[in-house]
C-alpha cells in the first residue's frame, strides 16, 4: 500500500477513510520488535526503520519474519525525545515488500503524551500523509 492507493470499488482513497493521518518522521529512525511471546531478555526479534508516525501506529520497515496479523512487541525512541518507548502489543494490519502498518493496541499514558507531543512538532514542519 503506497501514498497512491485507494480503496477498491469505493471511488475513495485511503486519506479520506484515516482516522488518524499520519505524518512523515523528518528522519528515519530505528526501532527493535518481537513477536509477542518470544520475547527474551536481552534479545530481539529484529531491527526496524520507522518512516512515519500516527496517534495509532507506525508504518515500519525490516527483515523480520512477520505477517498481517501478528502481534508484535515495539521498543523505539521518537525523535528528540530522552526515553524510549515500549509498546507491549501492536498489530501488523498490512505488508508489502518487506514494509508493514502496524497498528498500536496499548500505549502507557506517558508514552501517549510523549506521541502526541510529537505528533504536534512534526505536524508543524511537514504536511500529513495521504495513506
Amino acid at each position: 500500500m503506497d501514498d497512491l492507493d485507494f480503496r477498491a470499488g469505493s471511488g475513495q482513497s485511503t486519506s479520506q477513510l484515516r482516522k488518524y493521518p499520519r505524518v512523515r518522521v523528518s528522519a528515519p529512525f530505528p526501532c527493535s520488535l518481537a513477536r509477542v511471546g518470544l520475547q527474551r531478555k536481552g534479545g530481539e526479534q529484529g531491527l526496524g526503520i520507522i518512516y512515519d508516525v500516527s496517534a495509532k501506529g507506525v508504518r515500519v520497515m525490516t527483515e523480520a519474519v512477520i505477517t498481517p496479523g501478528d502481534r508484535i512487541a515495539m521498543s523505539l525512541r521518537l525523535p528528540n525525545q530522552a526515553a524510549s518507548m515500549f509498546i507491549e502489543t501492536a498489530t501488523v494490519r498490512w505488508g508489502k515488500e518487506q514494509t508493514y502498518g502496524v497498528e498500536f493496541e496499548r500505549l502507557t499514558p506517558n508514552d501517549n503524551k510523549h506521541l502526541q507531543t510529537f505528533l504536534k512538532h512534526q505536524s508543524r514542519l511537514s504536511r500529513p500523509l495521504a495513506v
